[in-house]
C-alpha cells in the first residue's frame, strides 16, 4: 500500500505584477518554464497580494484624505490617517481598537487586523487591500487556466491571518474555486466505533496553510502547486467558512 503523501511546488519566475497583468497567463508559463506544467486534479494556492496587483487594489497613499472618524482613531492608535481611512472603507464595522491595530469585519465578511490593508510587498507610500470578491477571483483564475490549458485547476486564493488565542500568523483562504472549503465528517463513525458529532474541517484553510512555508514572505513565491492530493470538488466559495454569528459564541 503506497503511503498518503501530496507534493507543494513554488512556482518561481513570476515577474512583479501590475495591474491588468494577465495574472493565469503568467502563472500557467512560469509553471512550464520551471519544469512543473500544470496537471488534471494540481491546486493552486495564489496570495492575495498579486491578485489585489493585477486588479488595481493598491492605493498610493498620497491619494487618500482621512475623513474626521479617520483622524480621530489615528491620534488614539498612533497610526497614520491615511491607513485608517483606508481600513474604515474596507470595513462594515470596527471590533476592537488597541494597541496600534483595528480589529475589523471587512466587506466580505472576514474578521482581522486592519482589514486587510497591507504595505508589505508594494510600493512605499502605497496600501493594498483585499480583491473586492476574491472567490470571484479565484473562478477567473480557474477559467483562465482552463481556457489555456485544458487542465481544470482548483483554486484557493490566501492571505495571512492572525488568530486569537495563538501566536503567530498563518496563511488562510479568502478565496475558492473548484474544491469543497470543509470536509464534513458529522455523522461519520471514527476507528474506534464513535459517531462524529462536530467535525468540520476548513480544508481551503488547510491547504493555504501548508502552502505558506514554501511562499514565505520574502522569497518572491506567490504561487504553489499542491499536487498528489485526492481533495473533493465542489462550487462552494470562501462564504462556507465564515461561521454564522448566531452560532458564534465570541461575537
Amino acid at each position: 500500500m503506497t503511503p498518503p503523501r501530496y507534493e507543494v511546488i513554488g512556482i518561481t519566475g513570476l515577474p512583479e505584477i501590475r495591474n491588468g497583468d494577465d495574472l493565469g497567463r503568467l502563472i500557467v508559463e512560469a509553471a512550464a518554464s520551471q519544469g512543473t506544467a500544470l496537471r488534471e486534479g494540481d491546486l493552486l494556492v495564489v496570495s492575495q497580494k498579486v491578485v489585489s496587483k493585477s486588479e488595481g487594489r493598491v492605493v498610493p497613499l498620497a491619494d487618500v484624505t482621512p475623513s474626521p472618524a479617520a483622524l480621530a482613531m489615528a491620534r488614539e492608535l498612533a497610526k497614520d490617517a491615511r491607513l485608517v481611512e483606508l481600513i474604515l472603507r474596507e470595513s462594515r464595522r470596527v471590533v476592537r481598537m488597541d494597541k496600534g491595530i483595528l480589529i475589523v469585519e471587512t466587506h466580505h465578511g472576514w474578521i482581522c487586523a486592519n482589514g486587510g490593508v497591507d504595505q508589505s510587498n508594494v510600493d512605499l507610500d502605497s496600501a493594498s487591500l483585499l480583491p473586492e470578491d476574491p472567490d470571484r477571483s479565484a473562478r477567473a483564475l480557474r477559467e483562465r487556466i482552463h481556457g489555456l490549458t485544458g487542465v481544470d485547476a482548483a483554486v484557493i486564493i490566501s492571505d495571512t491571518f492572525g488568530r486569537p488565542w495563538r501566536e503567530g500568523l498563518t496563511n488562510v483562504a479568502i478565496g475558492v474555486a473548484g474544491l469543497a472549503p470543509i470536509r464534513n465528517y458529522l455523522g461519520a463513525q471514527d476507528p474506534a466505533g464513535h459517531t462524529l458529532q462536530a467535525t468540520l474541517l476548513a480544508v481551503a484553510d488547510e491547504l493555504a496553510g501548508a502552502a505558506e512555508p514554501v511562499m514565505g514572505k520574502l522569497n518572491r513565491v506567490p504561487v504553489t502547486i499542491i499536487r498528489g492530493l485526492p481533495f473533493e470538488r465542489g462550487e462552494d466559495t470562501s462564504k462556507a467558512l465564515l461561521r454564522d454569528p448566531s452560532r458564534d459564541l465570541f461575537r
